[in-house]
């Protein structure tokens, strides 16, 4: 039975709107991924040193800050609590510029500023196999989002 320029067209549509969601959902995924990993990315010239956690609080916590070049020493710095951060834990930092808040660096701080790309792609992969009747690229990308989120859970 041969379809229908309408049914054809209508199958077009939903392509294309499933096509859409999936682009949505990777952008907003590296968008909000960016907000910390560009600092880690492209972390020359910025002040790196280690910041030590004494103290936590809802959400952030805070501790001095050691560089390890001819940065300041500063007495608080804050990052954002996560539940790998716990008091008198020590790890490698970099200073956001004009701020005080840090954000971690290494492989732990690069693979957790991408969780938020992990869970998109895990979402995508979704609507990549359900709705655009893809399931090898569904597949791919369903096992990449869960790479990235158990490494980041190792890591941390």
């Amino acid at each position: 039975m041969k379809r229908s320029s309408s049914h054809r067209a209508l199958a077009l549509a939903r392509s294309a709107a499933m096509g859409c969601v999936v682009l949505l959902l990777l952008v907003a995924g590296v968008y909000s991924s960016w907000g910390s990993a560009h600092h880690i990315v492209l972390a020359k010239g910025r002040e790196h040193g280690t910041m030590t956690v004494t103290g936590c609080g809802a959400d952030v916590c805070t501790g001095p800050f050691a560089p390890s070049g001819q940065a300041a020493a500063r007495s608080r710095v804050t990052i954002d609590k996560s539940v790998a951060v716990r008091r008198g834990d020590r790890f490698p930092v970099v200073v956001k510029p004009g701020t005080n808040d840090v954000v971690r660096t290494g492989t732990p701080g690069f693979l957790h500023a991408w969780v938020p790309l992990g869970g998109a792609l895990l979402l995508a992969a979704l609507i990549i196999g359900g709705g655009l009747r893809m399931p090898r690229t569904a597949w791919g990308t369903g096992i990449a989002g869960a790479a990235l989120l158990v490494a980041t859970f190792f890591a941390l």
